[in-house]
């Protein structure tokens, strides 16, 4: 059986116990280690390559978000589930944008929690899709949203970016197979040549894109 080394990285000791406590009675996932703040984090993650680290975002010192981003940035395979006590807190935003593969709040149910990061350490995204939505359009929306390196016509062809369209709206593989009249089988290639093209690590990724491109709006695509 293979089992899912993970991290927990919290600055409060009683937080990191009690998601110990919780992740003891997955036979599947075992606690490689714990860290204080982000810094520990990433140090731990170069020591100990864990599968997934669950990351508090705020911590002193090196917060999550900044933590998150070294991660990434070193091409480690180790994925990112932020811990957040807001579903709609302005470091979640930016802790997806760094690369985090997505978020759960702390009051998280025990079960939840446990199948989180198992479709995390699967490769797959977990967000809410309407809770994604609502982050996005808060903090992406605006004179002041961010540019992308890359134009989606320049790189997607129309039916990728009708795909993207969709998956950032917050539509399963199955919904948009349906919305677009093609198989689930279809939609799956489509996401993954959309997320090759555009260097991206998952739905999340794709999802932050499609809003900061202009793709997506909070009325509809741009």
């Amino acid at each position: 059986m293979f089992v899912i080394r993970v991290l927990i990285a919290d600055d409060h000791t009683l937080v990191r116990t009690g998601f110990r406590m919780v992740l003891a009675g997955a036979p599947d996932l075992t606690v490689v280690g714990e860290a204080g703040d982000g810094a520990e984090a990433v140090s731990a993650v170069v020591d100990l390559r864990p599968d997934v680290v669950l990351m508090d975002i705020r911590m002193p010192g090196v917060d999550g978000v900044e933590a998150t981003r070294r991660i990434c940035a070193a091409g480690s395979p180790t994925r990112v589930l932020v811990l957040t006590t807001f579903d709609l807190d302005e470091y979640v935003y930016a802790a997806l944008r760094a690369g985090a593969s997505g978020f759960v709040l702390k009051d998280v149910l025990a079960a939840d929690l446990l199948s989180a990061i198992r479709v995390v350490a699967r490769g797959d995204a977990v967000v809410a899709p309407s809770v994604t939505r609502r982050l996005l359009e808060r903090h992406v929306l605006g004179p002041a949203r961010p540019s992308v390196a890359v134009a989606p016509e320049d790189v997607l062809t129309s039916r990728e970016r009708e795909v993207l369209v969709e998956v950032a709206r917050g539509l399963s593989n199955v919904e948009v197979a349906t919305r677009l009249y093609v198989s689930e089988g279809t939609v799956k290639t489509h996401v993954s040549r959309i997320l090759a093209k555009l260097g991206l690590r998952d739905r999340v990724q794709a999802v932050v894109y499609a809003y900061e491109s202009g793709l997506v709006t909070g009325r509809g695509p741009g």
